[in-house]
């Protein structure tokens, strides 16, 4: 049996789980960006061809860090800098980014770890502005027995998903947002993984009225270490089904320059 015969078998035993969201108008998302707008351009009757037949098309217009995403590198600077000290400024100036734009990251087929930060702390979710700290990852990955290696894409689920249909709970206007701070972003870059997500709307923690402007933990993977961020997944059907280690998929749309890009992640289990 060749290889591809091999893994073609292997795929009609596995479960597939869909880790993005669906994409609608007034969807829950970050302020800072314009939001996803979809309309029927063109309805069937408006044009009917001689023989009878006819087509609705679409139009949409979308921020690139609205619903299930990718942040490419660009996204963040700090004092002037992006990843690998390029100037923030001199990348931009052509209007777009022709270094670490959201092209230059690849589709990923690998291994993934979602680490249920929810589950380990025994609630359905985490407390809203709640830290998930390096002992915590520390913790999970110690009770799934699910190890994070280099070049791992790394799943954070603290259960918030569940208010991704109201858009204020989901952004935690008034409340603040679970999720990874500083010190555990700088536990998931010293372990070398490829890629980090997280079923927030900011991946990080938000602490209570404070809004999105501290977001340390995208300094620290995004500029420090050259780590895309993932945001806005739906990790609870995985985790509920124990999909805690599995090949995880990542495309999104190739937009040259862009600093992130929808994307709809996918686990096999």
């Amino acid at each position: 049996m060749s290889d591809v015969a091999a893994l073609l078998e292997l795929l009609g035993h596995a479960t597939i789980h869909d880790l993005g969201r669906s994409m609608s108008n007034g969807m829950a998302q970050s302020p800072n960006h314009p939001s996803f707008r979809h309309c029927l351009d063109r309805l069937h009757g408006d044009r009917v061809r001689d023989d009878g037949g006819s087509a609705a098309a679409d139009l949409l217009t979308t921020g690139c860090h609205v619903g299930t995403h990718v942040d490419a590198l660009a996204h963040v600077s700090h004092d002037g800098l992006l990843f690998g000290g390029v100037s923030a400024a001199e990348a931009q100036a052509t209007g777009r980014f022709e270094v670490l734009g959201i092209h230059e990251l690849p589709p990923f087929v690998g291994r993934g770890v979602l680490l249920d930060i929810a589950a380990m702390l025994g609630v359905e979710v985490c407390e809203p502005g709640y830290e998930i700290t390096a002992s915590d990852l520390e913790a999970t990955v110690v009770r799934q027995a699910t190890p994070v290696r280099a070049g791992d894409a790394v799943l954070i689920r603290s259960g918030w998903g569940k208010h991704f249909a109201d858009d204020a709970a989901y952004r935690g206007v008034g409340t603040g947002v679970p999720g990874v701070g500083e010190a555990g972003a700088q536990w998931l870059a010293e372990h070398g993984i490829a890629l980090a997500g997280a079923d927030t709307v900011a991946f990080e923690c938000i602490p209570p009225g404070a809004g999105h402007a501290p977001l340390p933990a995208h300094r620290v993977l995004l500029v420090e270490a050259g780590i895309n961020i993932i945001e806005a997944m739906n990790l609870d059907d995985a985790a509920a089904a124990g999909a805690h280690e599995v090949v995880f998929v990542l495309a999104h749309l190739n937009i040259h320059g862009a600093t992130g890009a929808p994307a709809r992640p996918l686990a096999i289990a």
